[in-house]
């Protein structure tokens, strides 16, 4: 591979990354018809098409996200031979991208806070989103997933923690519909819940099994669009318990049970598994969790 071909690859990797051409551009300090003149010879040298070009920007096609996996690999590598070759060792710099589910932000951030001021040279990525973020593909570092144990090949997976959740009522909601006493009493109210009939959720299964589906009134896609319905006083709903205690505004209906708990779990890719800056960040990881009791 000669140095003009690394060159394409890494600017193919940048425009994977950040979706536009002028993105990439800045990052690479170089002029947007670059990045083009980059992105057509590298495609015309492999002989497919990398990207699909829209009027928001590329979007990789299969071809690009197996490229942006190797590049992403092969750039993290580099990093740590030029480091050796300096005589500095393996340093913990460069980007590091985090993905977790939503409603993590309160535990994270400041564990991300803490790293990134212990060292400095890191510029920290943290990403939510409803989709799994493809490891493989080099999109993330480290993610941390709920429910089932991850079995994507090639990754590693280690327990974080059991997040609690128990049932919660909004003062509004209780000011118009009262409070219920009791399970007995539950099929009288209104719920939110979530807009997929399969969810997985521990919580949701219970709902489904133990109120009317009449009663679930409020169907929502995402974790925010729940708390926000909750808050508003549209129906029942469940919350992490972390973040629940102590708010003045929600008021404990069911108290969390075991069997509404949800695993968390802590994954990385084998290859960047190992690296000081991944070590580095799943001790910290670690031994923040420790101190998270009652979650």
């Amino acid at each position: 591979m000669s140095i003009d071909t690394w060159d394409e690859i890494r600017t193919a990797y940048q425009v994977a990354r950040l979706g536009t051409v002028s993105g990439a551009a800045e990052v690479l300090g170089v002029h947007h018809a670059t990045v083009i003149r980059h992105i057509d010879a590298l495609e015309k040298r492999l002989g497919t098409r990398l990207f699909q070009r829209h009027a928001r920007g590329y979007t990789a096609t299969e071809a690009g996200r197996d490229l942006l996996s190797v590049a992403q690999t092969t750039e993290e590598q580099f990093g740590q031979l030029a480091s050796r070759i300096k005589g500095q060792g393996e340093v913990v710099a460069g980007e590091l991208v985090v993905t977790s589910i939503a409603g993590m932000a309160g535990l994270l951030t400041p564990v991300l806070a803490a790293f990134q001021e212990e060292h400095p040279a890191v510029v920290v990525r943290y990403l939510t989103d409803m989709r799994v973020f493809r490891l493989d593909y080099g999109e993330a570092h480290v993610a941390i997933r709920a429910g089932a144990v991850p079995q994507e090949p090639d990754n590693v997976v280690q327990p974080l923690m059991r997040m609690r959740s128990g049932l919660y009522a909004s003062r509004k909601y209780i000011e118009r519909y009262g409070l219920p006493a009791g399970e007995a009493a539950l099929s009288a109210h209104r719920f939110i819940a979530s807009d997929a009939a399969d969810s997985r959720a521990p919580f949701y299964i219970w709902l489904r099994e133990t109120v009317p589906a009449e009663c679930i009134t409020y169907r929502i896609t995402e974790p925010a669009a729940a708390e926000e319905a909750l808050r508003a006083g549209v129906g029942l709903g469940f919350f992490a318990a972390y973040r629940a205690e102590g708010d003045p505004d929600l008021v404990e209906v069911l108290p969390p049970r075991p069997e509404w708990d949800a695993p968390i779990w802590i994954v990385s890719h084998v290859d960047l598994h190992r690296t000081l800056k991944v070590q580095s960040f799943l001790a910290a990881l670690k031994q923040a969790a420790a101190g998270w009791v009652g979650i």
